[in-house]
C-alpha cells in the first residue's frame, strides 16, 4: 500500500526541524515539507487558497474564518509559535506617555489589526490595564519598510476606529513625528536595536511583567496552530493523531537540546541557565501541545478576539479543533 505524501507547510523552528530533517517521522507518511517561505506568504497561500494538506496557520485569522464557516482547515492542537507580547509596545521619547492608561483616546500604529500578535497584546492590555480596543484609534500600515502595495482593513462592528496610514508614510516615522502616539509591533523597530534615544519601550521591564503574568494566569499565549485541510481530515481520519505524535516528539527533542551542557548545541553561552530559569517560571513542560494543557490560553485568545470585533462571539475550544483531538 502506498504511503501518504501530504504537503506540510511549517516554518523552520528548532521544534519542527527534527521533522524536516527526518530525525522524527510521521507514521504512515512520507511528507513533502515546505519550510522556506515567509510566514505571511504561508498563511496567505493556506487560508486564501487552501494550497497545503497541512499548514501552520495564524490563530487569529483561523478564528475569523472559522467563525464565518469559511475556513478550509480544521485546527490541530499543535502550537509551533507562542509569545508574550508585553514587549510589543513602543512610544516616542518626549511624548510624556509612560503608562498604558495614557493611551486611552490615542492613535496607535499596528502592521495588521487582526494579526494574532496584536490580538494578544491588546488582550493583555485590556485585562491588565483596562484599555480596550475600542478605546483607541488603530492606524494600520507598514512599520519601517514597504511590504505591501495594498493594506486591507478589517470589517469590524460599530464602535471600533481603524484607518490606514498614508501610503507614503511608515509607522515608525509617524511615531517620531507625533502623528501616532504609540506603536504595536511584533518585532522591535531597527532604530531601537541601534540604540536611537528617540524610541522607547512602553514597558522597559517587559520580561519581568511577562514572567509575572505567566505565574498569575498560567497562560503562555499561543500565536500559531497547525491545521489540516477538511477534505484531507475526512479522507484520512488517522492522520491527525499521527501528526500530533510526530510534532510532539520533534518538540521534545528540541527542548531536550536546551539542557545539554557538555557541548552546547545552541549557540548561546548561557542557554542551559536560561532554560532552567524558563522552566522555573513556566513549568517543566512549558511548551505543551494538546487541548487540556492549553485550554486556558485558547479560551483567553477567543475572548480577546471577540472583544476586539474580529469574531461575532467567543468561539469554543470544541469549535476550533478536529473532534478526534479534543481528548489530548
Amino acid at each position: 500500500m502506498a504511503r501518504l505524501r501530504p504537503t506540510i507547510a511549517v516554518w523552520d523552528y528548532d521544534r519542527t526541524r527534527p521533522l524536516i530533517d527526518g530525525r522524527v517521522t510521521v507514521e504512515g507518511c512520507d511528507p513533502v515539507w515546505l519550510h522556506d517561505m515567509p510566514i505571511e506568504t504561508m498563511f496567505s497561500r493556506a487560508l486564501g487558497h487552501a494550497e497545503f494538506d497541512v499548514s501552520e496557520l495564524s490563530f487569529s485569522n483561523y478564528m475569523a474564518l472559522t467563525a464565518r464557516g469559511a475556513c478550509p482547515y480544521l485546527g490541530l492542537p499543535i502550537f509551533p509559535s507562542r509569545s508574550f507580547r508585553h514587549g510589543a509596545w513602543f512610544v516616542a521619547a518626549g511624548s510624556g506617555i509612560t503608562a498604558p492608561e495614557q493611551l486611552r483616546g490615542r492613535r496607535i500604529g499596528v502592521r495588521e489589526y487582526s494579526m494574532t500578535a496584536a490580538v494578544v497584546a491588546r488582550g493583555l492590555m485590556e485585562d491588565e490595564h483596562g484599555l480596550a480596543a475600542r478605546d483607541a484609534t488603530w492606524v494600520v500600515g507598514d512599520v519601517e519598510e514597504r511590504e505591501r502595495s495594498h493594506i486591507p482593513l478589517p470589517d469590524l462592528p460599530a464602535g471600533f476606529s481603524v484607518e490606514r496610514a498614508p501610503q507614503d508614510r511608515f509607522l515608525v516615522d509617524m511615531l517620531l513625528a507625533g502623528e501616532i502616539d504609540a506603536l504595536l509591533a511584533y518585532k522591535p523597530p531597527k532604530l531601537l536595536a541601534k540604540g536611537d534615544p528617540r524610541l522607547l519601550r512602553l514597558f522597559p521591564d517587559y520580561e519581568a511583567r511577562e514572567r509575572d503574568y505567566a505565574k498569575r494566569t498560567g497562560i503562555f499565549p499561543v500565536m500559531h496552530l497547525m491545521g489540516i485541510r477538511r477534505d484531507v481530515a475526512a479522507r484520512e481520519p488517522w492522520l491527525a493523531m499521527s501528526l500530533m505524535a510526530a510534532f510532539t516528539a520533534a518538540k521534545d527533542l528540541a527542548i531536550a537540546d536546551l539542557a545539554i551542557v557538555q557541548a552546547l548545541k545552541i549557540a548561546l553561552p548561557w542557554a542551559p541557565a536560561e532554560f532552567s530559569r524558563t522552566r522555573e517560571a513556566l513549568g517543566e513542560d512549558y511548551w505543551p501541545y494538546g487541548v487540556a494543557r492549553n485550554r486556558r490560553a485558547i479560551e483567553a485568545l477567543a475572548r480577546w478576539h471577540h472583544a476586539q470585533g474580529l469574531s461575532p462571539r467567543p468561539l469554543t475550544v470544541e469549535e476550533l479543533f478536529l473532534p478526534t483531538t479534543l481528548g489530548t
